[in-house]
């Protein structure tokens, strides 16, 4: 197993889902064993920070519906979607150039950034993928909520996921690409309509419309058609696999999920990093 970056440079605009900011990305290739590079163009002196040297910012978390990580004053927002699709795509090494905070949301999957990176092609490198291969289990709660990474020969993920509106859903699989493509990069992220509404008023969800976030109420989605029937649960799969790339190496282990959330997601990682 090799590591990967991407063959072509990749230009795409956005917007962030939170902020409603417009966002301009490009997506370089970099070398190997140079990891997952942010730069903020919008800033003085374009810093370059990798993310495994970011920390984890305090006001990341299931509140703020998204994973912020930051360095000193930079932060980069929003960054699961993108990272899931670097990781169901087993892209290494990386940079990300940035004119925002937030990163753009598209329709609220991963599925834009995925096509993006297989437009560009993916390119092979002359060094071995950095892996962390479960030895012992790894594990974090809080509250009801529960998230645990056990030894396994495979990448596997299996949550469940229980919320108002919506019931129990479980959903579980062994990621690799055609998996993660065809399964989990299309769904959508969601939201009840009292969930919206609270976002609104906290001046939140600015770039969230019916069409990018499943509004769901008793019957369904608001205004919108569900891609998967239990496509809920697959999107917080698919914010997990993102979230977990924040430790900045693949993962061979399985990983049970009750009810977690951003920033359980984020506790594990300060887990596996240390």
């Amino acid at each position: 197993m090799m590591q990967r970056t991407i063959k072509n440079t990749i230009m795409i605009e956005g917007i962030g889902l939170q902020t409603g900011n417009k966002v301009s990305l490009v997506l370089k290739s970099s070398p190997p064993d140079s990891g997952i590079n942010f730069i903020r163009m919008d800033l003085p002196n374009k810093p370059l920070l990798n993310i495994q040297s970011m920390e984890i910012s305090s006001g990341s978390g299931e509140a703020d519906r998204r994973t912020t990580l930051g360095s000193g004053g930079m932060q980069v927002q929003t960054t699961e979607h993108l990272l899931a699709a670097l990781a169901g795509a087993g892209i290494d090494n990386i940079i990300i150039e940035t004119d925002n905070v937030e990163l753009p949301g598209f329709d609220g999957s991963a599925k834009a950034f995925l096509d993006a990176i297989k437009r560009s092609g993916i390119i092979r490198q002359d060094s071995p993928k950095k892996i962390y291969d479960v030895k012992s289990p790894v594990w974090c709660k809080t509250g009801d909520s529960m998230l645990a990474i056990f030894p396994d020969d495979n990448f596997k993920v299996s949550y469940t996921l229980s919320y108002p509106g919506i019931g129990v859903q479980f959903f579980s699989a062994i990621i690799d690409e055609v998996t993660f493509e065809t399964e989990i990069a299309p769904a959508r992220t969601f939201c009840s309509e009292a969930e919206a509404a609270e976002l609104l008023k906290r001046g939140l969800g600015k770039g969230a419309n019916y069409d990018n976030t499943l509004v769901m109420a008793p019957g369904g989605p608001i205004n919108n058609t569900l891609r998967f029937p239990d496509e809920p649960v697959r999107h917080k799969v698919l914010d997990l696999i993102g979230d977990l790339y924040v430790a900045g190496k693949s993962l061979k282990g399985h990983v049970v999920a009750i009810k977690s959330g951003h920033a359980l997601n984020m506790e594990l990682v300060k887990r596996l990093r240390s």
